[in-house]
């Protein structure tokens, strides 16, 4: 199991978490064109919309959207 921070644009707060047994490779190659697509103003995209594309081309594979975590103080 992998977690990932996700950035696709120059603002933190849409960063987002991923917990997946995917590799880089393939997140890479489903979120880059939907990302350059938006870039080159064909689509728009939610990160909701990023997780459905991974989950849709790995059915099989565990993908979990984590935008927080939350915190343990000792």
């Amino acid at each position: 199991m992998n977690i990932f921070k996700v950035n696709t644009t120059a603002y933190d707060e849409e960063d987002f978490f991923l917990m997946t047994t995917l590799k880089v490779e393939d997140i890479v190659e489903v979120i880059n064109p939907i990302v350059m697509a938006e870039r080159d103003g064909y689509e728009s995209y939610d990160n909701d919309s990023l997780v459905a594309a991974l989950t849709k081309r790995y059915p099989k594979d565990k993908i979990e959207m984590y935008t927080d975590f939350e915190t343990i103080i000792i």
